[in-house]
C-alpha cells in the first residue's frame, strides 16, 4: 500500500471552490476514466466511471472543506483518496491525498508502479481545478 499527497495553490477562495468541485468533476479533473453516470444518494454521491475497459464506481462523501472517495468493485485492491481545500493568501491550497494498492504480487514493485500512476492523476487534477477556477 502506498500513500501519495500532491498540493496546489489556486487563485479561488474555499467558498468558491464549496461551489464549484462535484464529484463528477473530480473524475474528468483527473482525467483517466469518463462520467458514465453520476447520483446523490442519502449518504454522499455514487459516480460510476468507465475506462480502459473497465467499469466501477465511485463512493464519495462531503467532508469538511473538500470530498473523501474510494473505489467499490474496482481494479485496485485499496484506492481511497481525499481532496480539501484551505484558505490561503488571496486563494486557497487545494491538496489531494490517496491511498493505493493493486493487491498484486509483488506487491512492492505494483504498488509503485500504481502510486506513480495515481501522483500524475492527482497533480493533472489539481491543475485542471485550477485552469478551471483561475
Amino acid at each position: 500500500m502506498r500513500e501519495i499527497s500532491v498540493a496546489r495553490f489556486v487563485r479561488a477562495t474555499p467558498a468558491e471552490l464549496e461551489r464549484t468541485v462535484t464529484p463528477p468533476g473530480i473524475v474528468e479533473y483527473e482525467g483517466s476514466f469518463s462520467v458514465r453516470e453520476a447520483r446523490e444518494t442519502g449518504e454522499g454521491w455514487v459516480v460510476v466511471v468507465r475506462g480502459g475497459g473497465m467499469t466501477f464506481q465511485l463512493a464519495f462523501e462531503r467532508s469538511e472543506h473538500g470530498f473523501r472517495y474510494e473505489q467499490r468493485n474496482g481494479p485496485l485492491e485499496t484506492l481511497v483518496t481525499t481532496i480539501r481545500w484551505r484558505a490561503e493568501n488571496d486563494g486557497a491550497r487545494a491538496t489531494m491525498d490517496s491511498t493505493v494498492s493493486t493487491g498484486v504480487p509483488p506487491r512492492a514493485l505494483t504498488d509503485r508502479v500504481a502510486a506513480w500512476k495515481r501522483r500524475g492523476e492527482l497533480r493533472r487534477a489539481l491543475d485542471r481545478l485550477a485552469a478551471d477556477v483561475e
